[in-house]
């Protein structure tokens, strides 16, 4: 959660240049107050919406996402500095992923509805039902996939919830345009007023947080902002769905290292893709010694160009951060820099000397902007121990790469690092030895293995799981994207003997929402379910 950069408002700034482009106004506390009871009173009539219906919703939205998509790319360029082609990208996922959530709704297994008899004439029926109001905190680094519309929004409702966002200040007026967008295709497709609403400002956060009408938090970015979200919603028993990210490992079996130039180049276009600002971004690779993987690195990182941050401050952060990294790697026992090859000892300078000055907005202006240059720092396996400067995440396009003589010590280094969402592991083809050995420790490490693939690429499907132990996010049962992400916002009820009037549709005599349910210990699905549909990956 970042902190306001102005008294009363969040300002524009295009991240090629530094120069700022307007300012949105934050959000008055009244504003907040009547925003807050607008959505409570939407709230049961929102509910009470067949998951079908709630499917149109967000059909109208995903098509109105793509009549303005020229219009919302350009605002997201001038204040992202993102290249073209993945801002079209981007959107045009959101868009899918919105109907996909809608389509997961009306195939309505996330209901988990189900009746039986328990004995005599007693019955006991259980099913899912929406938490209500949820308050969701965009991202800075995906403006479409994770901002005021997004997995976590159209997921929430999607489920029967209404929302209220909170902006970004990385894009404060992509995220006005985006909410009037969205606003007037619910309203226009049905949806009860108070469904969905903007906010704007730190302090108009923290109220909707604080508030008693917000049931749930979503929330996804650092570690600090998310664990300050979680800490005072505590106060209230509010669950926060942070997703926050730490050091996602990838793994080169030793029958692997025949593809070690493939690798490098791989590796390469993952951690510096979007400018290393991913969530999933792979930030420390193991490979055997001897396959030269590191040098292939940095041969392919010479090709690299230098690329704007989202803000002064994560580019601030960033020089800092491979400052420290570079600090921790050069200063590890029996790693000097005079023992260090050229190419690392060469690394190891230019990063320290990068990092070493933070600009102001007004400053990064007159050098260009926010643009940082990717790095690759090699470091040692004993130096990747609990407490490290090695294993902090670095928000951007840096990572490591630590080169083993030893695979079962490689593999020892694993579970001594942090949890993460995700991890990959690149082997040598079916019946590779080490391979399910590897799995099997990562499993219980991170949300995701990716065999043979990079972990940037996120699938908007009905098996994802976008999550991971603490302190990779603050939920470990949960996922932010997937057909997953609507249980993030239901809670189970049960009525015991129930006559038909106390049920819901789910549960009605002649199943008229039409999906799958479970009776007296049955699965049952209908004849004709909802159609299916699978977004394109992140």
């Amino acid at each position: 959660m970042s902190a306001p950069t102005t008294m009363n408002a969040d300002p524009s700034h295009d991240p090629r240049t530094g120069e700022q482009r307007g300012s949105v106004p934050h959000t008055s506390p009244e504003r907040v107050s009547d925003i807050l009871r607008r959505a409570q009173s939407a709230a049961d009539r929102v509910a009470s919406t067949s998951p079908a219906t709630r499917l149109g919703w967000l059909t109208a939205v995903a098509e109105a996402l793509a009549a303005h998509d020229e219009e919302l790319v350009g605002i997201a360029r001038e204040e992202t500095g993102l290249g073209l082609d993945r801002l079209r990208g981007e959107l045009a996922k959101c868009a899918a992923s919105t109907l996909f959530y809608g389509t997961v709704a009306a195939e309505g297994s996330y209901l988990q509805a189900g009746t039986e008899g328990i004995g005599g004439d007693s019955t006991l029926s259980r099913w899912n039902i929406p938490v209500g109001p949820v308050a969701v905190f965009g991202a800075s680094n995906f403006p479409f996939g994770f901002g005021v519309i997004g997995h976590d929004v159209a997921s929430a409702l999607a489920a029967g919830c209404p929302v209220i966002v909170k902006a970004h200040p990385a894009h404060p007026r992509l995220s006005v345009r985006l909410a009037e967008i969205v606003t007037g295709a619910l309203a226009e497709a049905g949806a009860p007023a108070g469904s969905y609403a903007l906010v704007v400002g730190f302090d108009a956060g923290l109220q909707l947080v604080d508030a008693a009408e917000v049931t749930a938090v979503a929330f996804t970015g650092s570690q600090g902002g998310g664990m300050a979200l979680v800490d005072r919603a505590a106060a209230r028993g509010v669950p926060v769905f942070a997703e926050m990210g730490t050091v996602n490992p990838v793994f080169v079996t030793t029958d692997a290292a025949a593809r070690g130039q493939e690798i490098a180049a791989g590796f390469v276009g993952s951690f510096t893709l979007g400018a290393g600002q991913f969530c999933t971004k792979p930030g420390l690779l193991f490979a055997p010694a001897g396959a030269g993987i590191f040098d292939a690195v940095l041969a392919e990182l010479a090709q690299v160009e230098s690329a704007p941050l989202l803000t002064a401050g994560i580019a601030a952060g960033y020089r800092a951060g491979v400052a420290r990294l570079a600090e921790a790697a050069a200063a590890a026992p029996a790693v000097t820099q005079a023992a260090q090859p050229a190419a690392t000892r060469a690394t190891a300078s230019a990063v320290t000397q990068a990092a070493e000055s933070a600009e102001t907005p007004a400053e990064a202006a007159e050098s260009g902007g926010y643009a940082v240059a990717p790095r690759a720092i090699r470091v040692r396996l004993d130096d990747l121990h609990p407490g490290s400067r090695l294993l902090e995440e670095c928000f951007g396009p840096v990572a490591l790469v630590c080169e083993y003589e030893d695979a079962e010590q490689a593999l020892g280094a694993l579970v001594r690092l942090q949890p993460s969402l995700v991890a990959s592991v690149f082997t040598g083809g079916p019946g590779d030895p080490q391979s399910a050995e590897i799995v099997r420790r990562l499993l219980g490490r991170v949300g995701r293995v990716a065999l043979n693939a990079w972990p940037t690429g996120v699938a908007t499907s009905w098996s994802m799981q976008h999550g991971g132990p603490w302190p990779a996010t603050s939920r470990s049962d949960a996922t932010s994207v997937g057909a997953g992400a609507l249980g993030r916002f239901v809670r189970p009820v049960a009525v015991q003997n129930a006559e038909p009037a106390h049920l819901p549709p789910a549960l009605q005599p002649g199943n008229p929402w039409r999906i799958p349910r479970r009776i007296n210990g049955k699965l049952t699905v209908p004849s004709a379910t909802a159609p299916t549909a699978t977004a394109p990956s992140e």
